[in-house]
């Protein structure tokens, strides 16, 4: 996987910036702006990880749940600052396949990457689709949950083939309503604190059962899920205007808008609920809108969390499409995965493929199980892109880019490694799902070299 001219992403300006225009070399169509991009980062990370998993940080840490979400917002910034980094250097479609090519030149590697980055996604748009048909949707009507995914899978599929611009724009009219029903928490929330509800005292309040940092440590390994949609949005530098420049700001930004997000509504949460509570909801900040004054209606929530867990979804089948398609053109999996459509201009082949696992994922798995696999397989796929970054800081390339403080790819190793460690001893089956889903790759890896 060289640097190829052709497949280098163009720093030109765009003429006309009213619909897709075709960058050179590049058949994909170049239609996300920088505010797009802004709104794409903070929809992926503000997805359905907290509207779906605050109950289980808060049943592991206890009533100080936004010390878990920090300590994972801070363990996010440093891997965003190696991407930062890398993105704006190699502005190509792949993102940490493509760094671990260039860095070790290994295209078993590069596959095995690539793979555990897809299935980290498919793993995900699996675990929100499932998420769909629980306890939110309940409050409309009663469905098999496994039906529902994938009708779910199918849905943001056809989105997904659609169109970037189109994908791109559904996702900004989530962002906003997911962004809505956040403020709700906040403003509800806030109210009854000040009603006399609640209790303020429980925001540094700790289960017993193990000392505050190791429980947050443990809640960091879960809330983490609700922090990883950044990295998704490098997989669409192909397709994002003037990509060089636009990248390394608008995935700080995106990052910094959503964490302060996170911390203000667990905060609140872990206020006014008692932890116990969260721990037993599927859908916990239910249970922080329907108290108080200025409490909604339950269906009105529901409705705003089932938008938040469709576009976490349809991001992750994004990437993973995304990501196929820039491997095939690099030749590091079947070529027929890199197949443009003629008339909408969207890796098909791959965008059929990578629903078809997530499909799978929706009937064998389950929500928490998917979830945490899905942290494993990205916390291992982080450290690659920490090491990749340390062997390619002295590889020049023809343009400017962002530079991360030597320190924070360091800091991104060992924080990195510490979250994974702690997932597999809180549940050591996630070695098997992350396992399986990597030997089934290897598989294909080895049916598709015989073939060739």
């Amino acid at each position: 996987m060289g640097s190829r001219p052709g497949y280098r992403a163009s720093m030109a300006a765009y003429a006309d910036t009213s619909g897709p225009t075709e960058r050179e070399g590049s058949p994909l169509a170049a239609g996300i702006t920088k505010k797009t991009l802004l709104l794409f980062i903070v929809g992926d990370i503000l997805g359905g990880g907290i509207y779906a998993r605050t109950g289980e940080v808060a049943g592991e840490i206890g009533g100080a749940i936004w010390t878990g979400f920090l300590l994972a917002a801070i363990v996010a910034g440093f891997t965003a600052a190696s991407y930062a980094e890398l993105v704006s250097k190699y502005p190509q479609a792949a993102g940490a396949a493509l760094y671990i090519h260039k860095a070790f030149n290994k295209e078993l590697l590069t596959f095995v990457v690539a793979f555990a980055v897809m299935c980290s996604g498919l793993a995900s748009a699996a675990a929100l689709a499932t998420a769909f048909g629980g306890d939110y949707l309940s409050q409309f009507v009663e469905l098999p949950q496994i039906l529902v995914g994938l009708v779910v899978i199918g849905v943001v599929t056809a989105i997904n083939f659609r169109g970037i611009k189109e994908s791109a724009g559904f996702n900004v009219v989530c962002t906003l309503i997911e962004i809505a029903g956040l403020f709700l928490v906040v403003v509800i929330g806030a109210t009854f604190l000040f009603d006399g509800g609640g209790d303020v005292g429980r925001a540094l309040e700790f289960n017993d059962d193990a000392t505050p940092a190791l429980l947050m440590v443990a809640g960091a390994s879960i809330a983490f899920y609700a922090l990883i949609g950044f990295e998704d949005a490098v997989n669409v530098a192909e397709e994002t205007q003037d990509s060089t420049r636009t990248f390394p700001r608008t995935l700080f930004t995106g990052l910094a808008i959503a964490g302060g997000i996170y911390l203000l509504v667990t905060l609140i949460a872990g206020m006014a609920v008692p932890a116990n509570t969260l721990a037993k909801s599927d859908g916990p900040l239910l249970e922080v809108v329907t108290q108080g004054p200025l409490a909604v209606n339950s269906k009105v929530f529901a409705a705003i969390a089932l938008f938040a867990l469709i576009n976490g979804c349809l991001l992750n089948l994004i990437m993973a499409s995304r990501l196929m398609y820039g491997m095939a053109r690099e030749k590091v999996v079947p070529e027929v995965l890199g197949t443009v459509h003629r008339g909408r201009r969207t890796p098909w082949v791959a965008i059929a493929f990578t629903a078809s696992i997530a499909a799978v994922l929706v009937v064998i798995g389950d929500l928490t199980t998917l979830a945490d696999t899905t942290v494993l397989l990205l916390l291992l796929v982080f450290i690659g892109v920490h090491v990749a970054l340390l062997r390619l800081r002295g590889e020049p390339v023809d343009h400017e880019h962002f530079r991360a403080p030597i320190v924070l790819p360091y800091l991104g190793i060992i924080t990195c490694a510490g979250l994974a460690v702690q997932s597999v001893t809180d549940d050591p089956k996630l070695v098997l799902w992350a396992g399986g889903l990597i030997v089934f790759g290897l598989i294909l890896w080895v049916v598709e070299r015989a073939v060739r």
